[in-house]
C-alpha cells in the first residue's frame, strides 16, 4: 500500500515549524522530490503477481525516499519476513539498482525511478532470484542441499507470515 499523500501532509507540517532561510531551502529540494514521486506512484498502480516459489505471497516492502532522491537511491526494507536467498529475515535486500555503486555497474543512477525499484523487487521473486550469490547463505545453501524440502520452508513462511 503506498501512502504518500499523508507522508506529503505531514511533511508540509513538519515544514512548517522549521526557520524560514532553512524551510525555503528545504521546500525547494523536497517539492523537486515530491513531484517526481506524485508522478512515479500514479504509475505504480497495477499489483505485481509473483510467480514460482513465491507465488501466492503477499509482501510489504518500507520504502524510504530521502530528500535527494532521485540522485541517491530509495531506502527499501522487506517487513514481510521470508525465506528468500536474496532477502534476510530480517529485510534486507540484495538488488544492485538499490546501490548508489555498484561493481557490475546496474546500480541507482537519476534516471531510475521507483517503478524501477518494484519491478527490480518483483524480478527477486522470478527471473533475478540469484542462488549463487546469495544475501541469505542459509536459504541459498538449503536450496542446493534439497529444492523440495526448500519449497516446503517457502510455503510454510508464506503461510505464516505473507497471508
Amino acid at each position: 500500500m503506498l501512502t504518500l499523500a499523508s507522508k506529503l501532509k505531514r511533511d508540509d507540517g513538519l515544514r512548517g515549524s522549521r526557520t524560514a532561510a532553512s524551510a525555503a531551502d528545504s521546500t525547494r529540494r523536497v517539492s523537486v522530490r515530491d513531484k517526481l514521486l506524485v508522478k512515479e506512484v500514479a504509475e505504480l498502480e497495477a499489483n505485481l503477481p509473483y510467480e514460482g516459489y513465491y507465488q501466492g505471497g503477499k509482501f510489504q516492502f518500507e520504502t524510504e525516499v530521502p530528500d535527494a532522491y532521485n540522485m541517491v537511491p530509495p531506502r527499501v526494507r522487506c517487513l514481510t519476513r521470508m525465506w528468500h536467498p536474496n532477502i534476510t529475515e530480517t529485510g534486507e535486500i540484495c538488488l544492485s539498482l538499490l546501490r548508489e555503486h555498484s561493481i557490475d555497474g546496474t546500480g541507482w543512477a537519476p534516471t531510475r525511478t521507483l517503478k524501477d525499484v518494484v519491478w527490480g523487487l518483483n524480478s527477486l521473486f522470478t527471473d533475478l532470484l540469484n542462488f549463487d550469490d546469495p544475501l541469505n547463505i542459509e536459504a541459498a545453501e538449503h536450496h542446493l542441499r534439497d529444492k523440495e524440502d526448500f519449497r516446503n520452508k517457502v510455503d510454510d513462511y508464506i503461510k505464516r507470515y505473507a497471508r
